[in-house]
């Protein structure tokens, strides 16, 4: 959700008589002026005016000190001479600019700046004196060494005082925060450079409602020994963090968590390696919010660790597009996405858009979701053209009307209903949609003559116990049929489906589930405590859509097959949890966490490939193909038939069955022999008037008659 900020179009209100304008409140200073508008600000400035003063005179002292003899007459030796001269150092720091910086913060850049001011204020008392007394330039070879003497001493005093200053008050501002703060602050490990490292432990110190206190830095910059950064101990490589923990919990400072600078490319390199020992260790890896601050001004307001994006913990390199066939097949092309307004369909069409396509066709039959979609996007790609359509891909006259209103060249399929429990619970809407509604998708993607369909589809689809799995196979296996009769016929449309894990951030998914609980103070529910998840964000799961489908058409890919993102291992849902828990400070208990059951049709344990599936290589990096065992197109028309009669009757136990016999089937045919029937089927299958004009009752197999432009 966008934070709102303090910016806002700028307005001049009307101008009004002086007698009606408020006085102006005093503030700290005065605008462009030199001096304080406060009394605490004048009294703050004639101290410290006070002190200089004071090391002016004392530094001249001392450097006269040192000459044998008399003195040289040029240095005052009255107190009223030593007062004017003082005084005339001063005024010319303060118009230097001196007073007007804050020194309780003061850096290398401040010292320098000192120095500066030192010699140009010294060089005028210094000035007036010779010019009042011209006898005086026959004692340069004394006079010179005095003044350059008299610089040094002043540079060193007046710095020193105001290091003493902001060493005093951070030692009683860090006192005053440890009194003041009533939450226990949490140990913590820094990972990243020294420079990123540093700005963390001033921060942390400056900031009183800190949550977190840091006991030391693991760093992959080399050769820093065991350098201190802030008054922290830098205790090595990130791969020593198992002897490191050790030592601190045998001092007594153990760490909770570690903090990752997520920016640094080494530090991203290096947090691979850290999961599997922070894991075992049970450490949190988190990073900081709002360190910089947003449009709003906040910075630094409230320094807190926040949980490191699930993204960045899974374990495995992200996904990277490869952005030349994608560019090369989508631009100038006529798109239809649907599902447009959901999580999948939503970045689909925001990642379209930035290859330069002709139109996009936002297809969804929710109204606020389309409108949502359609006005983030015209108002991000003004370049490209949008038509948004709210139309129910169950309802095939009302499709047809889409397709042949914008004759779309490349369709991606992303409608679908997705939770578990629901399709569970409503058998027939999964059906309607997941099943039919995809044929209905196809058919339209035939008769219309678009050049390829892509459908996005999920793990559960693999071995599946439930309806939402078993309705998302017979989509897959629709779509495999068709693209597999199109081995007869080079023009025919490529059907093409991806197959991937669960989505970060989706809606209803885990990661905002769990977000929500902690948010309440109630406790995290897991179904089950050994279930485990593949999982992947958005971005990755749209970029193997982008990515497998034009590389397969690029590159006249084989048919028939389902694309696979390799998403490493699986995640423990569990240990989600717990991470979850540590970052945001509560208590690993036995109300913690609350196992609720398998709800109905999930599975304990996701696939990606089902045992009648051959694995075979990809053309295309961190993709797998798995090729299913076909079903023939006639069996699957025939089936789906059956499947909408038994919506109509609203036989739910007829339905039920029958999705799960179909599912069964291909896992007891061999490859070659159906792929030869279907592909022999395909030169034998003669079209029907009622195939060409979507007449009610079955739906065709086949609508072989294509348009191949759009109509004027």
């Amino acid at each position: 959700m966008a934070k709102e900020s303090g910016f806002g179009p700028a307005t001049t209100p009307a101008p009004r008589p002086a007698s009606e304008r408020a006085p102006r409140a005093a503030g700290p200073t005065r605008a462009g002026g030199l001096l304080p508008r406060s009394g605490a600000g004048l009294l703050r400035l004639f101290a410290v005016a006070g002190l200089d003063a004071a090391a002016v005179t004392l530094t001249l002292l001392l450097a006269v000190a040192r000459v044998d003899g008399d003195a040289p007459r040029a240095v005052p030796a009255s107190p009223g001479a030593l007062a004017l001269f003082a005084v005339l150092a001063v005024t010319a720091f303060f118009l230097f600019g001196l007073y007007q910086r804050s020194w309780r913060y003061l850096s290398s850049e401040d010292c320098i700046f000192l120095g500066a001011v030192v010699v140009s204020g010294l060089a005028l008392p210094w000035a007036i004196r010779l010019y009042l007394s011209p006898s005086t330039f026959n004692d340069t070879s004394l006079l010179l060494p005095s003044i350059l003497v008299h610089v040094i001493l002043l540079t060193g005093v007046m710095g020193a005082m105001r290091i003493c200053r902001r060493t005093i008050r951070e030692r009683w501002r860090a006192r005053a925060t440890r009194q003041a703060v009533a939450l226990q602050r949490r140990r913590v490990l820094l990972v990243g450079e020294l420079d990123w490292a540093r700005a963390i432990i001033e921060l942390a110190r400056a900031d009183a409602t800190c949550t977190f206190e840091v006991v030391g830095i693991l760093t992959e910059t080399p050769n820093v020994g065991r350098l201190r950064i802030g008054g922290v101990k830098v205790l090595g490589a990130t791969d020593r963090l198992r002897p490191v923990v050790g030592d601190l919990a045998a001092r007594g400072s153990r760490p909770e968590a570690i903090i990752v600078h997520e920016d640094s490319e080494r530090s991203q390199a290096a947090l691979a390696r850290l999961l599997p020992a922070a894991n075992d260790l049970e450490l949190t890896i988190g990073r900081i919010r709002n360190l910089w601050g947003g449009p709003g001004g906040d910075a630094g307001s409230h320094l807190q660790l926040e949980q490191l994006p699930l993204a960045e913990l899974l374990g495995r390199a992200m996904v990277e597009l490869d952005k030349g066939p994608v560019e090369r097949t989508l631009a100038g092309q006529r798109i239809l996405v649907t599902g447009a307004g959901g999580t999948i369909g939503g970045e689909l069409v925001r990642q379209i858009a930035g290859f330069r396509p002709a139109e996009i066709v936002l297809l969804d039959h929710c109204e606020y979701n389309l409108y949502a979609i359609d006005m983030e996007v015209r108002e991000k790609f003004p370049e490209v053209t949008f038509h948004s359509e709210l139309c129910s891909i169950r309802q095939m006259p009302a499709l047809r009307k889409v397709f042949d209103r914008h004759r779309p060249q490349l369709v991606f399929h992303a409608a679908a209903l997705k939770h578990v429990p629901i399709v569970e619970a409503s058998p027939c809407d999964g059906v309607h949609t997941n099943v039919l509604g995809t044929r209905n998708v196809a058919n339209a993607v035939c008769e219309f003559g678009a050049r390829a369909m892509v459908q996005v589809s999920t793990d559960k689809a693999v071995n599946p116990v439930g309806m939402m799995g078993a309705t998302k196979r017979l989509g897959e296996l629709y779509c495999q049929a068709l693209d597999l009769i199109g081995s007869a016929d080079l023009d025919s449309p490529r059907f093409m489906t991806v197959r991937f894990g669960n989505v970060l951030g989706s809606s209803g998914s885990l990661i905002p589930l769990f977000k929500k609980q902690i948010a309440q103070g109630k406790p995290l529910t897991v179904t089950h405590p050994d279930m485990e998840r593949f999982f992947m964000t958005v971005e990755e799961a749209v970029q193997l859509v982008l990515q497998s489908s034009t590389r397969t058409m690029e590159l006249q890919g084989s048919r028939g097959a389902i694309f696979v993102l390799d998403m490493g291992s699986p995640v423990k849902i569990m240990d989600v949890a717990k991470r979850m828990l540590r970052l945001a400070g509560r208590p690993l208990d036995d109300d913690a966490i609350r196992v609720v059951g398998l709800r109905p049709g999930e599975k304990l344990y996701e696939e990606l490939f089902d045992a009648s599936e051959e694995r075979v290589p990809s053309q295309i990096p961190g993709v797998f193909e798995a090729r299913p065992c076909p079903l023939p197109l006639d069996r699957l028309v025939l089936g789906f038939s059956q499947l909408e009669q038994h919506i109509k009757e609203g036989d739910v136990e007829a339905l039920r069955a029958l999705t799960l016999a179909l599912i069964e089937a291909p896992k007891h045919a061999a490859w070659d022999p159906a792929l030869l029937r279907i592909i022999q089927e395909s030169k034998m299958y003669p079209p029907s008037e009622q195939d060409l004009t979507g007449g009610p009752g079955t739906q065709p197999a086949i609508p072989l008659k294509r348009y191949p432009g759009r109509k004027a």
